[in-house]
């Protein structure tokens, strides 16, 4: 019998085109929804990716498109 994933947080997400598409094309693959496949990309991540290769997606992505500022505290 298979576990039961507790119910994803809901938050709203923006994304490119080519990234729905990414998620669409997966979806298609695997039947899982939207929130269910960014639940399995992100808390799987290390399975998959590697470290080093990630860190310079994310420093290449800045370098290109910046980041956006993190708003103050009091």
């Amino acid at each position: 019998m298979a576990k039961r994933l507790e119910k994803p947080k809901r938050f709203q997400a923006s994304l490119t085109g080519a990234a729905h598409a990414r998620l669409r094309a997966l979806n298609a693959e695997y039947g899982l929804s939207n929130s269910y496949l960014l639940v399995v990309l992100l808390e799987r991540l290390d399975d998959y990716a590697d470290a080093a290769r990630l860190d310079a997606a994310f420093r290449e992505f800045i370098a290109e498109y910046g980041a956006p500022e993190k708003p103050e505290r009091d």
